[in-house]
C-alpha cells in the first residue's frame, strides 16, 4: 500500500512539474486602432493600411476591397469565435475566425474582397 503511494506521489508531482514549465500561448500585439475585444478589417495585408471596420458586436453590410481582417476577441465561451462573410468574385464565402492568440487562424490576408458580414459565435 505504502509503495502505491509513493508512486501516486510520483506520477502527481511529475504533471505539475510538465505544467507548471509548458509554455502558454502569448497573443500577438493588438494591430493598429484594434483593441481588445474588437474583429477589425483593413485595407492593407497583414493589418496595415486604412482601418475599415472595428466592431465587439455582430456587423453585417459591405465593405469592398478588404485586404486583412484580425479577431482580437477576448476569451468568453460561446461568443469569441467570429463567422467572418465575404464575396470574392462573385461567390459568396465564410470561414470561422479564433480569438488571438488561437490555437488556429485568428487573422487572414486577402487579395481584395468585400467583407459582408462579421458575427460573434462559439468555437469553430
Amino acid at each position: 500500500m505504502r509503495v502505491r503511494t509513493i508512486a501516486t506521489a510520483a506520477v502527481t508531482a511529475a504533471f505539475a512539474a510538465v505544467f507548471a514549465t509548458a509554455p502558454t500561448a502569448s497573443a500577438e500585439p493588438s494591430p493598429p486602432g484594434c483593441p481588445r475585444g474588437n474583429f477589425c478589417a483593413y485595407s492593407g495585408g497583414g493589418q496595415s493600411g486604412a482601418l475599415l471596420l472595428k466592431t465587439a458586436g455582430n456587423w453585417s453590410g459591405r465593405i469592398d476591397e478588404v485586404r486583412s481582417v484580425f479577431n482580437n476577441g477576448v476569451r468568453y465561451p460561446g461568443a469569441d469565435h467570429v463567422q467572418a462573410r465575404w464575396q470574392y468574385n462573385g461567390s459568396n464565402w465564410e470561414r470561422c475566425v479564433h480569438y488571438n492568440p488561437g490555437p488556429g487562424e485568428y487573422k487572414i490576408d486577402f487579395v481584395g474582397v468585400t467583407l459582408t458580414g462579421a458575427t460573434w459565435r462559439g468555437e469553430c
